[in-house]
């Protein structure tokens, strides 16, 4: 049951599996599109345009780590996008390390980031191999700016926003409910402090003449990805959409969950948010629209005596993560990454690197960088 291609995407039902698919087809990296049900991926990768290009082949596979070593076995990279992580990325990352894969994922729940890293992270490091959970639009294009901000040296506090235009995909909502169960923290002179989740803050939108509202969003990769960095002693990372009442309906949900479910036992909790999620998003949205669906990820880094801020607008944020995905397992099978273990995208690419490929493809602008 071993493939030929060199990557596999798990959780092509969805619409960011589709997106890595549809960037895997124009770098001409021949792939597996996996999921639990064959029919649905298969509906799925063949409206991907321009897919008869393509050297791919569709297979189903349950969420089980043995049943994905057998059949990824001979793939170099697994891309997951099959979400909540925390519930089903360990059988897909305990199969990439069975057979000596990169593992690569979209996930928006800090938990799971440092359950990953503490749980794996030596294994793949011993292994030669990468463990970089978060490729994402919501992480790494902020990364990216924060790296940018940082490079002049003698800075210490990274400040970070992400916002963006458009509504969260089904995989996407099932995440943000499921991360309301979890603890979420921020960087304070090198140690983690947890958030009170339901900090909200008014915050100055760069390039626009209005006010957005931003929270913790789980408390975000960043504060992990930067933790052992020498260069950061505190990161505090917040985000959220532009449109006002989606954000207030984020503050009403967080409130009603620290009301009404977080009493309730674990079970119960994870029925009722499931719920509630499916009676928000229960099916793929639209595809973007550059005209409407934008992004801003905004990054004040300080020091004793000098600031900087790096601002970076962009398009189509679900777009940035297949191509994120995409580019970083097109990478992975030409060479080494930069660091192996547990890494963060830049980490592994170079920020650089990535920023190019975004602006390759016409998702992000040249970053406006202020320095005093």
């Amino acid at each position: 049951m071993a493939t030929d291609k060199p990557v596999v995407v798990y959780g092509v039902s969805g619409y960011t599996g589709r997106l890595i698919c549809e960037y895997l087809r124009e770098l001409g990296v021949p792939f597996v599109a996996a999921g639990r049900d064959e029919a649905r991926v298969r509906e799925v990768v063949e409206r991907i345009p321009g897919i008869e290009t393509a050297d791919y082949e569709v297979i189903a596979v349950d969420n089980d780590a043995d049943a994905m070593a057998s059949a990824f076995e001979g793939a170099q990279v697994i891309c997951n996008t099959a979400g909540p992580f925390i519930k089903f990325g360990p059988a897909v990352v305990e199969a990439a390390l069975r057979i000596g894969a990169h593992y690569l994922d979209t996930t928006g729940e800090q938990d799971w980031v440092m359950a990953a890293r503490d749980r794996w992270g030596e294994g793949f490091a011993e292994n030669g191999r990468l463990l970089a959970p978060g490729v994402a639009h919501m992480y790494t294009t902020g990364e990216i700016a924060a790296n940018i901000a940082l490079e002049p040296g003698g800075y210490d506090t990274l400040d970070i926003l992400v916002l963006w235009k458009g509504f969260p995909t089904f995989a996407s909502t099932q995440t943000i409910f499921t991360i309301l169960k979890a603890d979420w923290f921020y960087l304070e002179q090198n140690r983690l402090v947890e958030w009170d989740h339901t900090s909200a803050f008014q915050v100055p939108v760069p390039g626009y003449h209005e006010l957005a509202t931003a929270v913790p969003w789980g408390g975000m990769s960043h504060p992990i990805w930067f933790q052992h960095d020498p260069r950061v002693s505190n990161v505090r990372a917040i985000g959220g959409v532009f449109t006002p009442e989606v954000m207030a309906n984020v503050a009403l949900t967080v409130q009603m969950f620290e009301e009404q479910i977080r009493p309730l036992d674990p079970e119960a909790q994870e029925a009722a948010l499931a719920e509630v999620a499916a009676s928000v998003q229960a099916g793929m949205p639209p595809r973007e629209n550059p005209r409407i669906n934008r992004s801003l990820d905004s990054v004040h880094a300080s020091g004793p005596l000098g600031r900087s801020h790096v601002v970076i607008h962009g398009n189509s944020n679900y777009k940035q993560t297949g191509l994120l995905q995409a580019y970083a397992a097109y990478s992975l099978i030409q060479q080494a990454p930069q660091r192996v273990g547990f890494a963060s995208a830049c980490q592994a690419f170079g920020h650089r690197e990535l920023l190019g490929q975004l602006r390759a493809f016409g998702l992000v602008s040249e970053p406006v960088v202020t320095r005093v």
